[in-house]
């Protein structure tokens, strides 16, 4: 394979991968719609539950198999979510979730999470740790 066809797959792959960063948004979005259908609703609050869950089908310590999951499971649920929301529902919410993705981010907003994670931890070591 030459440089140029390696290029030209993982640009493929990229873009596969930021529609697929847009359609999160845009389900995410479609979920609060009353026009969504309840299935719809239920499949995208499991696909969800299932992204966020420290519990995995395969466990991530199992070399290369413990992600497979992720790469192959959460896009196929979401591809299926997406056509069981009705076509104009999610070309909307795909609007919206393309218009959000280009507003600028908060590093203030990130700093201060940050900042309330440390001093948390940093208490919680504190009021726990050991005084002989």
């Amino acid at each position: 394979m030459t440089a140029a066809q390696r290029s030209g797959w993982f640009e493929r792959l990229r873009g596969w991968a930021k529609h697929v960063k847009r359609d999160v948004y845009a389900v995410y979005f479609a979920a609060r719609d009353r026009r969504t259908p309840w299935y719809a609703k239920a499949l995208a609050f499991t696909i969800a539950a299932y992204a966020l869950s420290p519990i995995d089908l395969i466990p991530d310590f199992i070399p290369v198999l413990g992600y497979l999951d992720e790469i192959i499971l959460l896009p196929l649920g979401i591809m299926l979510v997406v056509r069981m929301i009705p076509p104009e529902v999610m070309a909307e919410h795909r609007e919206k979730a393309t218009a959000m993705e280009d507003r600028p981010t908060s590093r203030g907003a990130a700093i201060a999470i940050v900042v309330i994670w440390v001093s948390a931890l940093a208490f919680t070591v504190w009021y726990f740790w050991p005084s002989r």
